[in-house]
């Protein structure tokens, strides 16, 4: 019955719908609220209009008697030729970007050859000491120490579980 109670809803509810929309969009529509009237004097605003487009003959001497002389720094570097140094490590694989090159700039490193250093640097640092780096890689020794004093790769800390139970992988 319930099927046949919802037939029967929409057989009412679809009598004379078409009458129902026209004389629904035949209605007067509601007129919209006047705005609100705000009250600027005149006076003010076009002061500000008249300053911005007037011309301030002090200003343009000021700005005429500058004159800027500009060096791009690409220009100037790219006349004389950058000292060039071989790879030292080359990664495997294709993993950290392309390994075209085979050579770099003396005072850069590639991805590869600073993680080699740094990891080098962390597992014998009396072998390895920045001074020794610098000078294997043309490097800047300040810039060296930076790198090796703030940039630790590779270091994992493993915290112990707060109850017994819990899983926890065996070091071998």
């Amino acid at each position: 019955f319930t099927n046949m109670g919802a037939r029967v809803a929409r057989l009412f509810r679809n009598i004379n719908l078409e009458n129902r929309v026209h004389r629904e969009i035949s209605k007067e529509k509601p007129r919209s609220a006047p705005r609100h009237v705000i009250n600027v004097p005149p006076v003010a605003g076009m002061e500000a209009a008249d300053s911005i487009n007037q011309k301030n003959d002090p200003l343009l001497t000021r700005l005429q008697s500058v004159y800027v002389e500009s060096t791009d720094t690409a220009e100037v570097s790219a006349g004389k030729e950058v000292e060039r140094r071989p790879l030292k490590f080359i990664l495997p694989g294709n993993i950290y970007g392309p390994t075209e090159h085979k050579e770099v700039p003396k005072g850069k490193l590639t991805i590869g050859e600073a993680l080699k250093a740094l990891s080098s640097h962390q597992r014998q640092p009396q072998t390895w000491t920045p001074e020794k780096i610098a000078q294997d890689y043309s490097l800047d020794l300040r810039e060296t120490k930076a790198l090796v004093e703030f940039f630790i790769p590779f270091q994992v800390h493993i915290i112990p579980p707060k109850t017994e139970q819990a899983k926890q992988i065996q070091s071998s």
